[in-house]
């Protein structure tokens, strides 16, 4: 298929907002045996990114460049990226790392990095789902209370508008949304949705009902769920 025209500053510029007032960066690194944050690592996520976002990155800066699968010598993290085939209309990315990063030219997969649109059974575009192959990971995902205000609005106010011309996009984060469902009911777990009204809720992957939450109800995942038990908080963590 032929993608649609894209404006890729008017989607940069409006989808900009930080996804945490604080680095969340910081706060995963440690974990990491690379001592960079996980969403920066080749060896754990590799970006994808669209053609037309290609074109104007590399017309703007030398951050990016193709990825050729040999930048890292382990095996990557996160298989199930590599596994899946790419539309037509997307390109694999590496960048020159986190040390390097110009973040008025972060890709989009860096922006909406731990979330997707979640789109329902029954067809509506409904709030923010996280990539639950990060759960073990990614610090966001186990403190969701940390995602501000702003960068759930902008998140979705940019695939609104992405939405509204281009049918075959909003298909595919469809067919994630109904894949996270297929997994999660094996799993037999509900799902995290941080909502577009501004709520929090946890999702049947069956039913796929709805039950409000607040934030400190999340799970939390892997080496941060002993934050919890600490009465941890994640900004006091940066005072």
């Amino acid at each position: 298929m032929i993608a649609p025209h894209i404006n890729i500053e008017h989607f940069y510029s409006h989808f900009n907002t930080p996804i945490t007032a604080i680095d969340c960066g910081t706060m995963c690194a440690p974990h990491n045996p690379h001592g960079i944050p996980f969403c920066c690592d080749i060896c754990c996520a590799v970006p994808s990114v669209y053609r037309e976002e290609w074109e104007f990155l590399r017309s703007h800066t030398d951050l990016w460049h193709e990825w050729h699968g040999d930048e890292c010598p382990e095996e990557p993290v996160n298989p199930r990226i590599l596994q899946q085939d790419s539309p037509e209309y997307m390109c694999l990315l590496a960048c020159s790392g986190p040390a390097f990063c110009r973040r008025e030219y972060r890709s989009s997969s860096c922006r909406q990095f731990p979330f997707f649109p979640y789109i329902t059974a029954d067809d509506r575009f409904i709030g923010l789902a996280h990539h639950w192959d990060f759960e073990a990971t990614c610090w966001v995902i186990s403190n969701l209370g940390a995602v501000t205000v702003e960068f759930r609005h902008e998140f979705i106010a940019a695939y609104d508008d992405l939405f509204t011309h281009w049918q075959e996009e909003y298909e595919s984060y469809a067919w994630l949304s109904a894949d996270m469902r297929e997994d999660f009911i094996k799993l037999h777990r509900r799902i995290p949705i941080l909502h577009r009204n501004g709520k929090n809720y946890m999702l049947s992957p069956r039913s796929e009902k709805l039950t409000q939450i607040t934030v400190d109800q999340f799970p939390r995942f892997g080496m941060y769920k002993e934050q919890r038990k600490q009465n941890y908080h994640p900004l006091a963590a940066i005072g």
